[in-house]
């Protein structure tokens, strides 16, 4: 998920208590074949706005390693660790994506057939016109809807604890993205909307008769075996343990407000971010996509024709669920970010095994380059 966001913003989004900290010691692998990517981690969680904690998860088929630093949970000064839960925010849409083109390749989902056909009456009034809108360019972020939870006019958006204190349907979600106006001609223009992935989610019920989250389940993580990731129901704001916990704050005001489920209600997210999962079950999709695991490879083309963007701080392309990344190093990466209220999280793969994920404990991080320079590092490593 992701949003503009202020920081006084966010002190002041929620009610709850505050716990000063001090900055904590990085923690690092044995030996210094990361030592960059370290630093980089540490830059991160350290500056401010900064974050409590971060870790990295990264390898290639030859095996795995983690990086650490700060904590997981304020107060108890302990580590990542790479079995702990996060909320994985946006990259959820990776998933929803590769079930939509599973729908693609069996025929009974068509990527250029307008949206209307299968929502008829969605996306209308207002400017809105549901039969100029494919479902291509709802993956791809080229629809023009507005996005629900941007702060406004939507009420605060993801930092507004009252939206977090009910359950919300996913045609609810629409009708508030649809009380803004479209912000471009469909297809003429590239621009990030949550209400995009709420929309896929849709389509994927009406033409499955099934909830997303079962479909997701039994299309992607029984499958691939993430025995650690999870789509939360609607109310179900508690956290798998173990857990690293989420915060909202700034590392110069030395305050951090734990928001792991205060801002964390299942359905305001949706299929544009609700997932669980852990560094481990995240990278492993993501080389399982980049292998040609997952999908067909017509499909796999499909998804990954990356429109370039420039608006975008982070990444290079965007294809159908799908971030591009040109690396330092040569080559590309793909994946997808994420972020939650209180996350902020990065997972990447290339095509010849290396993959990576990078998260913290906080959002504000994310919203900027500094993750995708840890992640590239981390990709990097030992490669000129």
């Amino acid at each position: 998920m992701r949003g503009n966001v202020t920081r006084g913003g966010i002190l002041a989004a929620v009610v709850g208590s505050a716990i000063a900290v001090a900055p904590c010691p990085a923690h690092a692998v044995p030996g210094d074949s990361h030592a960059a990517t370290q630093r980089k981690l540490d830059e991160l969680v350290g500056a401010s706005p900064g974050a409590p904690g971060g870790e990295v998860v990264g390898g290639d088929r030859d095996g795995t390693w983690e990086l650490t630093s700060g904590t997981a949970e304020v107060g108890a000064q302990r580590t990542f660790r790479p079995e702990d839960h996060v909320q994985i925010g946006s990259y959820t849409k990776t998933f929803v994506a590769t079930v939509v083109l599973q729908l693609v390749a069996d025929g009974r989902v068509r990527l250029d057939d307008p949206i209307e056909s299968y929502l008829p009456g969605l996306v209308d009034g207002n400017g809105y016109d549901g039969n100029a809108i494919t479902v291509r360019q709802v993956l791809q972020h080229k629809s023009g809807i507005a996005d629900y939870l941007t702060p406004l006019p939507h009420h605060g958006g993801l930092y507004n604890p009252l939206l977090h204190q009910r359950t919300w349907t996913p045609a609810e979600l629409v009708r508030e993205a649809l009380t803004e106006r479209p912000h471009f001609a469909p297809g003429t223009r590239w621009e990030y909307s949550n209400t995009n992935y709420v929309i896929a989610g849709m389509l994927i019920e009406k033409v499955t008769g099934r909830w997303v989250g079962d479909e997701i389940t039994d299309r992607l993580i029984k499958p691939l075996g993430l025995a650690h990731t999870s789509y939360p129901a609607a109310g179900h704001k508690a956290m798998p343990a173990p857990h690293a916990n989420g915060y909202i704050g700034v590392r110069s005001l030395g305050v951090w407000i734990d928001v792991t489920e205060a801002l964390n209600e299942p359905s305001y997210l949706g299929a544009a971010g609700t997932m669980v999962s852990t560094p481990g079950d995240m990278t492993t999709f993501a080389q399982a996509l980049a292998d040609g695991a997952v999908l067909p490879r017509a499909e796999l083309a499909e998804m990954t024709r990356f429109t370039p963007i420039t608006v975008d701080q982070k990444a290079d392309g965007y294809g159908l669920g799908l971030y591009q990344l040109n690396l330092s190093c040569g080559g590309e990466a793909i994946g997808h970010y994420g972020g939650t209220a209180g996350f902020g999280e990065v997972t990447m793969a290339t095509a010849d095994g290396r993959h990576a994920t990078v998260v913290v404990n906080s959002p504000l991080p994310a919203l900027g380059a500094g993750m995708t320079t840890v992640l590239d590092s981390a990709l990097c490593d030992g490669r000129a």
